[in-house]
């Protein structure tokens, strides 16, 4: 076993901040045995029942705070624990405050039964009630959690982290080995692999816990601070420290295309994680899409660029030209969207891709559609987008992260249907012709944005790979500029997002 309740409570919560919340339990009339097993339960954990709630301060910050009690008849849940829990989230909602829930349980109470089993609707329709408020719930699933819990209020966080070798699954290993006279396979239902197959967000010491949480909450907290006069002040900033916000003014006419494809393909160009390291700050990283898929290719993370939050979906093109993006990596981005509408984020996608995967397996993993599909998402997500074309722009791949409020590009990105060779091929039979097709084609961002395509350039001195710190910095005010206005503005239109490529 970890931690108990009072334990995690002194590890992570602001000391003296902790306030109950737990009134008495009632249970009606119960057998003996179960009244019996209930006093030995109080005795043993040294709490009245699975589930303590309450709120604390994390970081100063007010936050409520759910937590199991394994010690307590193995944390399991009843209707008098499920009575109190779903209390504390209603309550939680009622008075917009973030929500930590820390579940150790073995899943539904087996002295209640089905009573108590049906109970995961309820805590289910609570839980998601409190997201729909836009507020956030953040799940640190601790060792073991198993069952209806891990079940229901176990696997619905915005975020969602474990402890470090935890026991987590839907069926306790115990109860398989009994039902099928053979032991679970070892190393699946623990934590570290449930991040290898993208189920959570991270693997997390508990004594990091409340800075992880504190990290998230910084970032949500600043949807609610900022303004036009913010964006504003921003703009004249951005200008101040090198940035030029008037450099979709300049002229590019210069740009040789093939010279500008050259130099984004350059192996030391920055790309997405030194973006991230130099010009972002409480940078969170998530990871895969909850249902058993992650793809090194994609970068997911909760992050603000100055005073501007954001979630990022960006394109490793390193990791990339190992594994191709595949549509897990795509529904991955379907799965960020997601979460950035319901927590009011901004989503900032970015560019940067060889191209998709074209692979036997990636068409059996209908990669067509999910690239469709991301497209439909990031076209009609309800909270503003800004895409970033960084540097290479191959195929549906690259055009499934496009459609954005607003699109800001680096000055030697493109976007095009194939890459050029390809496109050489397709027309000459051959990939001499790359340079002219590539031309002939209108790839280069400063090309998009004569046509309304783009709506930002960021200028390269001469080129990004020879000034990677002072080009990531000059991205990151530029974009937390346009991010302050579309924060002002609020969700774009749709029908506006799509009408940019009429003509």
């Amino acid at each position: 076993m970890g931690l108990t309740s009072a334990e995690l409570i002194d590890l992570v919560l602001d000391p003296g901040t902790w306030t109950p919340w737990d009134a008495p339990p009632s249970y009606g009339e119960i057998p003996e045995a179960y009244a019996a097993d209930l006093a030995r339960a109080r005795e043993r954990a040294g709490t009245d029942e699975s589930v303590v709630t309450g709120e604390a301060r994390i970081a100063g910050r007010r936050v409520a705070v759910v937590l199991s009690e394994f010690r307590f008849l193995a944390g399991s849940i009843g209707r008098a624990s499920a009575d109190r829990l779903i209390a504390a989230v209603e309550r939680a909602t009622r008075e917009g405050l973030p929500l930590l829930a820390g579940p150790a349980s073995g899943g539904t109470r087996m002295q209640e039964g089905t009573p108590a089993f049906v109970q995961m609707v309820r805590i289910a329709e609570a839980v998601t009630r409190h997201k729909a408020a836009g507020l956030p719930y953040l799940v640190y699933l601790r060792h073991p959690t198993t069952g209806g819990v891990m079940a229901s209020w176990g696997s619905l966080g915005h975020v969602t982290v474990a402890e470090p070798e935890a026991l987590l699954g839907f069926l306790g290993p115990k109860v398989y080995e009994v039902l099928n006279g053979r032991p679970f396979p070892s190393g699946v239902q623990v934590a570290e692999n449930l991040f290898a197959h993208g189920l959570v967000d991270g693997v997390v010491p508990p004594d990091e816990l409340a800075g992880l949480v504190d990290r998230v909450l910084t970032i949500l907290d600043l949807r609610h601070e900022t303004s036009l006069a913010s964006a504003e002040t921003s703009a004249s900033d951005a200008s101040a420290d090198g940035s030029d916000a008037s450099a979709d003014a300049r002229d590019f006419s210069a740009i040789d295309t093939w010279d500008a494809i050259t130099r984004s393909r350059r192996a030391d160009r920055p790309g997405a994680r030194a973006l991230l390291r130099i010009a972002a700050s409480d940078v969170v990283p998530l990871n895969g899409t909850g249902q058993g898929e992650r793809d090194p290719g994609l970068i997911i993370a909760l992050a603000r660029f100055g005073s501007a939050p954001c979630l990022v979906l960006a394109q490793d093109r390193r990791e990339q030209a190992h594994q191709p993006l595949g549509p897990e990596g795509l529904r991955e981005a379907q799965r960020g969207m997601k979460l950035a509408a319901g927590v009011g984020l901004p989503v900032v996608t970015v560019i940067d891709t060889p191209g998709a995967a074209l692979s036997a397996e990636a068409e059996n993993g209908g990669i067509a559609g999910e690239i469709a599909r991301t497209l439909g998402a990031l076209v009609n997500v309800e909270t503003p987008t800004l895409s970033l074309m960084l540097g290479e722009g191959n195929g549906g791949g690259a055009l499934a992260f496009l459609p954005a409020d607003r699109v800001v590009a680096a000055q030697h990105a493109w976007l095009s249907p194939l890459p050029p060779e390809g496109a050489s091929a397709i027309v000459h039979g051959n990939s001499d012709h790359a340079a002219e097709m590539a031309e002939a084609q209108r790839v280069l961002a400063v090309d998009l944005l004569q046509i309304g395509v783009v709506d930002r350039i960021v200028t390269e001195s001469p080129d990004a790979a020879d000034e990677p710190v002072a080009f990531c910095r000059r991205v990151g005010a530029i974009l937390e500029d346009e991010l302050l206005a579309l924060l002002a503005a609020g969700p774009g239109d749709p029908a506006a997002r799509a009408a940019r490529y009429a003509g």
